[in-house]
């Protein structure tokens, strides 16, 4: 008799990363043609500012239950908190130091509501993803890097500097050789094709200034 072979069993083979990178390039393009999905900023998580505030006031008002709780066990007030009620009770309004507290005051509440208000993370950029629930950015330091590689690849330009905010780049190129007017135009298009491939969601202005280099 024959044994029956069993045939093995089909193993569902990876998706390779250039598949991956292939089907998102794919649905950026989709993306790029049809409406824009609406990107937000991430925001940042305040960790320093909420420590510190939370500290502050915590010191105060520990302090304050603390002398309040010895003037309520029989024994007199602190020196500080006798002083801090008499210079209220008599100093004027338009004393200099009255001043001078209530406009440091009214400055860090105001503070403390534009830090509430506003997002944070400057230098994050958001990137372009295929769907909403998808976020990503990139960092500012690393695409004014990225920038900078491509002009530097531009034929003429020597050195390169490149500053890089949410809403401009700002190209700085020094000529060695070539008409500054045509390394300009070819510096122009690199950077153009660099931010594309970047897929950032807003892309930034784009300033770019040449110089001839003095010998």
């Amino acid at each position: 008799m024959k044994r029956d072979q069993a045939h093995p069993a089909e193993t569902e083979q990876p998706t390779a990363p250039d598949e991956v990178t292939s089907r998102t390039v794919g649905q950026l393009a989709k993306q790029s043609a049809g409406p824009r999905p609406t990107v937000r900023r991430p925001w940042s998580a305040r960790r320093i500012p909420a420590a510190l505030t939370a500290l502050l006031i915590g010191a105060a008002a520990g302090t304050l239950l603390f002398d309040i709780i010895r003037v309520h066990a029989g024994r007199t007030a602190a020196a500080w908190r006798t002083r801090l009620a008499d210079e209220l009770a008599t100093r004027p309004l338009d004393d200099t130091w009255m001043q001078i507290s209530a406009v440091v005051i009214g400055l860090l509440g105001l503070w403390l509501i534009v830090m509430a208000l506003t997002p944070g993370l400057r230098d994050q950029l958001p990137l372009r993803t295929p769907d909403a629930q998808t976020h990503a950015v990139l960092d500012g330091d690393a695409a004014a890097l990225l920038l900078r590689d491509a002009a530097m690849h531009v034929p003429g330009v020597s050195a390169a500097r490149i500053q890089i905010s949410r809403n401009r780049v700002g190209a700085r190129a020094d000529v060695r050789f070539r008409a500054p007017a045509d390394v300009k135009a070819d510096l122009l298009v690199a950077l153009r094709e660099e931010l594309a491939r970047l897929a950032l969601a807003r892309p930034p202005r784009l300033a770019v200034r040449v110089r001839p280099r003095r010998k």
